[in-house]
């Protein structure tokens, strides 16, 4: 049995795992829906491959039991809102697709096909407290959006660059309980901490890349770098513990009762942690 540890806890590593096909895109993003089920999104290149299904939904246990979303061209990263709505981010499309949870599409963020209405090959999108919406808008953009929970744009902050408050690449976005926002800031190396309206508060160094970041409910953040690495952070940003779960590092990462999922995409893979004792 392979085994990590992170801070005070011991987790067993089950690789690969869930009934995730084979050859059809890679699994760029995992997400955990409120009752439980295992949501997989798989990426493809809309140029040259067939058109399969980009979200993949399976029982706790990891076994299949729906896919959809045909319609998302380059799916990069997803999340499922409190309510049980899908949002897709459709990367080369510049624009957050929302689904029903049977696949339906019942809504989106930004226009269609048309950068900079407002995003340019966004990243990433999270959920806070009260309900508003979170864009990292990391491509060709460098800019973090906020929308209230009808959708309707709020403000936006950022600019290209290396110093406080400004990015290269803002990769992720969550928040934590107290409604800071964490963006994953991947070309600079840090996690940056913002109030909930933007205001610039903190840089937390010592990541390689970081491709993605959660928050569980503890308010703890957990972040994968691009080498095979996870970090384990307190709410102020202090290192809890360090592990390498994955073999070259994972691209998405979702949270559930006991477990962590980490996307893989070389090889494409979920590879799920089991908390042990």
């Amino acid at each position: 049995m392979l085994t990590v540890a992170l801070g005070e806890a011991t987790y067993r590593v089950v690789r690969p795992w869930g009934e995730v096909p084979v050859g059809q895109g890679v699994p760029s993003d995992v997400a955990v829906a409120p009752d439980g089920r295992v949501l997989v999104l798989l990426r493809r290149d809309p140029t040259i491959d067939p058109v399969w299904p980009s979200v993949i939904v399976l029982s706790p246990e990891g076994r299949r039991l729906a896919a959809w979303g045909e319609e998302v061209l380059d799916a990069h990263f997803f999340a499922v809102a409190p309510d049980g709505r899908v949002f897709v981010v459709d990367r080369d499309m510049h624009e957050i697709v929302v689904f029903a949870m049977d696949g339906r599409r019942i809504g989106g963020l930004g226009t269609r096909g048309v950068p900079g209405a407002p995003f340019n090959a966004p990243c990433d999108v999270a959920f806070g407290p009260d309900g508003s919406i979170y864009v990292a808008d990391g491509y060709g953009n460098s800019l973090v959006h906020r929308f209230d929970a009808d959708g309707k744009l709020l403000a936006s902050w950022g600019r290209p660059g290396a110093g406080p408050g400004e990015f290269t690449t803002p990769h992720s976005v969550a928040v934590l309980p107290d409604r800071r926002v964490a963006v994953a800031d991947r070309e600079n190396n840090r996690v940056q901490v913002f109030t909930a309206n933007g205001a610039w508060l903190a840089s937390w160094g010592d990541h390689h890349k970081p491709m993605s970041v959660s928050v569980d409910r503890a308010g703890q953040v957990w972040v994968t770098d691009q080498v095979p690495r996870l970090s384990l952070l307190s709410g102020d940003g202090a290192l809890l513990g360090r592990c390498r779960p994955v073999l070259n590092g994972a691209h998405g990462m979702a949270l559930g009762e006991g477990v962590v999922l980490l996307s893989e995409q070389n090889p494409p893979r979920v590879t799920r942690l089991e908390r042990l004792g």
